[in-house]
């Protein structure tokens, strides 16, 4: 396998090379690097390259790892969101409005460091990370890899598409209102949000948000998240057993949109049913549901609003905030600490009661109503406008971070254009280690079956 082989392969395979000392983090690195000198240009993911400090961190891991001290994450490469910061880097949350570098690393950073990883880009977001797609003006368009002509997905996109384009073999992501999974389905990747509050860095956005990853295959996130999280067991084995059980699984179509949802394209109502046919196949018992959202789930629009109104206050000049920003964040503004308080408690109450309600261990949904958005579908819209249309396009995922609940973007197979599809899996909270088994099983069978 060639070092540009290796490079796309993704972490895990990564690891695997680094432990066996078939590969140096240094030679890795070096062709990273290289890869996205040569990748970025046509898809425009990166803020800022992080070379010389990322040679100097790979040097520093094969350092470590031949004095016996180095664990899975140690001498692999990573590309960072530009939600994080990195000490001596402009944190820019996709915005103008922030000008100052980052004192320190923030929390997720300091254990990626602590750990051997080793940044070596950070990558585009839409400003503030508000939007499904990543276009802000202080970067530009990103672009899908797959097909340049369609967005990467928001707000983790440039994320998605320096690792859909094979340079780099993970990338941070996070997730607010599926801003993990809505990238993931449309760039072919695994998209896996944690239950909140499992992974450092986590709680923005009134509580919706958390940190994740993006990346090829399951192995691949859960080795990354078994190493920065806390859960209840093992992540990597559930994925290597891929032996989740006999599930009783609900299938839906019901969406939790405030408008009508946009219809279900018929490739992506396919790709749902395969996978709910070659579940059974396995031995799951696949039942179809229709989730009763009512305002329980809807009061998401609050915490959602509210928590963009208030990451305003952190901004250095927020007169520099593009105009359809500050429309959004006018949206949010009525929005105070009682709705939100109000808000996370049925949100609480969505997630205790979902599952045992409709009388299952996980549901299959969509991610997305379609494939990938096209660029420049919504460049017109104003605020108000743009989150009906968001709403409408992606109503399969912002209610899981309002039950806080473990949820994935798995990839389905290719529609007839060539473009990915992609379904999604959502577990009870703190299910996570059963989820990620069953994520595994999935994939192994469209791999199988259905790509």
């Amino acid at each position: 396998m060639t070092l540009d082989a290796v490079v796309a392969a993704g972490a895990a395979h990564q690891s695997a090379l680094l432990t066996a000392g078939e590969v140096s983090s240094r030679e890795l690195t070096e062709a990273t690097l290289a890869a996205i000198d040569r990748e970025n240009p046509r898809i425009n993911a990166v803020v800022e390259l992080l070379r010389d400090e990322a040679l100097d961190a790979a040097d520093a891991a094969d350092r470590s790892r031949a004095a016996g001290e180095a664990g899975p994450l140690t001498g692999v490469p990573i590309a960072l969101k530009n939600d994080l910061d990195v000490a001596g880097h402009v944190t820019t949350l996709g915005s103008r409005a922030v000008t100052r570098a980052a004192a320190a690393d923030g929390e997720l950073v300091t254990v990626l460091r602590r750990l051997g990883a080793v940044p070596v880009a950070t990558t585009t977001l839409p400003e503030l990370m508000i939007v499904g797609f990543t276009q802000p003006e202080i970067t530009g368009v990103t672009r899908n890899p797959i097909d340049p002509g369609r967005t990467s997905g928001g707000s983790s996109g440039g994320s998605a598409a320096l690792v859909a384009a094979g340079a780099v073999g993970i990338a941070t992501a996070s997730d607010g209102a599926g801003s993990i999974r809505i990238p993931a389905a449309a760039c072919g990747l695994v998209g896996f949000k944690p239950t909140n509050g499992t992974v450092p860095g986590s709680g923005g956005w009134c509580g919706l948000s958390t940190q994740g990853c993006v990346t090829p295959t399951v192995a691949d996130t859960a080795l990354y998240l078994d190493q920065i999280g806390t859960f209840s067991g093992s992540l990597v084995e559930a994925a290597a057993t891929a032996a989740p059980g006999f599930l009783r699984i609900g299938l839906t179509r019901s969406a939790a949109a405030a408008t009508r949802a946009e219809k279900l394209d018929p490739e992506v109502d396919a790709a749902l049913e395969r996978a709910a046919g070659v579940l059974r196949a396995a031995g799951h018992t696949v039942v179809e549901i229709d989730v009763p959202y009512g305002l329980r789930a809807k009061s998401a629009t609050l915490r959602y609003l509210g928590g963009i109104a208030q990451s305003v206050d952190g901004l250095d000049d927020p007169s520099l905030l593009e105009p359809r920003t500050r429309g959004i964040v006018r949206l949010g503004a009525p929005v105070g600490p009682r709705a939100i308080a109000w808000a996370r408690r049925a949100g609480e109450r969505f997630a205790s009661e979902v599952h045992r309600d409709l009388g299952v261990d996980v549901i299959l949904s969509p991610v997305m109503s379609s494939t990938a958005l096209p660029v420049g579908r919504w460049d017109e819209l104003g605020a108000l406008r743009l989150i009906l249309a968001m709403n409408a396009f992606y109503p399969y995922t912002v209610q899981w971070n309002h039950a806080g609940v473990p949820a994935v973007s798995v990839p389905a197979g290719l529609a007839s254009d060539g473009l990915p599809l992609a379904v999604q899996l959502v577990g009870q909270r703190d299910d996570d280690v059963r989820l990620m088994g069953l994520t595994s099983q999935l994939e192994g069978l469209i791999r199988g079956g259905l790509a």
